[in-house]
């Protein structure tokens, strides 16, 4: 299977900027049903990442997203392979990427996305082996 980011990622993606409130983040994110917000700088490169279990709970609505962001974001450009970002989120325990074209944002990979590799595949399981046939042959 040779399939790239692109090809499975949500390209209408909704980005922010760290200086936005808490509030208004929580808002469009809920008005576009949305788990997720890449916060980018002034350039368009990611600075960090927002999501839905990070608004949860007693938050300062005034506060700026930056104060509640996670800040490590893992990215994957967007003719990569979809291996390579499978591998990024299941290595670090995340849901989603953040994709890249030139360094700035273009798109979101989650792990939904993947699904659709196995989407309406059908896997059967293989049969146990079976005992030898030939006479004198032992296994242990």
């Amino acid at each position: 299977m040779n399939v790239k980011v692109h090809e499975l990622m949500t390209e209408s993606v909704l980005t922010t900027e760290p200086h936005t409130t808490v509030a208004h983040v929580r808002h469009v994110m809920e008005r576009n049903k949305i788990g997720a917000m890449p916060v980018v700088g002034s350039d368009g490169q990611p600075v960090g990442i927002v999501s839905a279990s990070d608004l949860v709970g007693d938050v300062n609505d005034g506060a700026p997203v930056s104060s509640m962001m996670t800040e490590k974001v893992y990215t994957v450009p967007k003719y990569d392979d979809v291996s390579i970002a499978a591998r990024i989120m299941r290595n670090h325990g995340i849901h989603r990427v953040v994709v890249t074209h030139e360094q700035k944002v273009v798109g979101v990979l989650s792990s939904f996305d993947l699904l659709k590799l196995v989407e309406g595949r059908r896997f059967v399981a293989k049969n146990p082996p079976t005992e030898s046939k030939r006479k004198g042959t032992k296994r242990g």
